[in-house]
This record gives C-alpha cells, structure tokens and sequence, in this order.
C-alpha cells in the first residue's frame, strides 16, 4: 500500500473529478426540470440557455471521467514515474475545471477557443498517461 501514497495527488485528482460529477448530476436534473424537461431529456441547443450549458458541463464530465480513470490507473498500477502521473493527472483536473467553469458561465462562444484550449490540455495530458503507461507495461 505504501507505493499507492506516491501517487497522491494522481488519485486525489481521480476522487475530484469524480465528486464534481456527482455533484453536478441534480443540478443538472433540477435546471432540466426547471425547463419542463423529462429525465434524461436534453434541453434545445442554445448556449445562451444555462440549462444547456449544465447539462453539456456535466455530460462533457461523464464522457470524459471513464478515459482519465483508465489512464490515471493504469499508470498508477504499472508503475509508471509518480511525478508525472500525478502531474499530469493534477494538470488534467485542473483543465477540467476550468472548462466546467467556462461552460457554466457561459464564456465565449460555443465553439470557444478558451473552452477548447483546455480540453486539448486535459486530452494531452490522458494521452501522455496512457502512453506512460503502455511504455510501463512492455
């Protein structure tokens, strides 16, 4: 277990991500619902409408949670270098956030380059993991 703890902040990064889903799922039901919308329905597409960019933020959220598990595991499991896991995992996290906040506060446009600037980061980071942890594995 003593290895674990030099991965940290990789699986703090896991935990946040994972709780700042959860935590946005009944926001993102009570702002559909605040709109008539049924379970599981998805509001009209109009960035202007917080209801869509909430359900966007946290679908985004979903979609992208399985990969940096994967990754971020993967790489902790096969033992590949602790400070780039956890940095790339914490830049990861960090990317992620910042995009929740720019979907939430509806900056930009819908094709925003701040909000694609930080997928890209967060998406490099993945790929740097899953490759550190292929290399790891042979």
């Amino acid at each position: 277990m003593d290895v674990f703890g030099l991965y940290s902040h990789a699986i703090a990064s896991l935990v946040i991500f994972t709780l700042i889903v959860l935590f946005m799922s009944p926001f993102s039901a009570l702002a559909k619902a605040g709109k008539g919308l049924a379970p599981g329905a998805t509001p009209e597409q109009d960035y202007s409408d917080k209801a869509y960019r909430m359900n966007r933020a946290y679908l985004n959220g979903t979609e992208t949670l399985p990969a940096f598990l994967t990754v971020t595991l993967a790489a902790i499991l096969l033992g590949a270098s602790p400070f780039w896991v956890n940095l790339l995992a914490s830049v990861a996290l960090v990317a992620r956030i910042v995009m929740l906040v720019v979907h939430l506060q509806g900056l930009g446009k819908p094709t925003s380059g701040l909000r694609s600037t930080f997928y890209v980061i967060g998406w490099v980071c993945m790929i740097a993991l899953g490759v550190m942890a292929l290399v790891a594995a042979f």
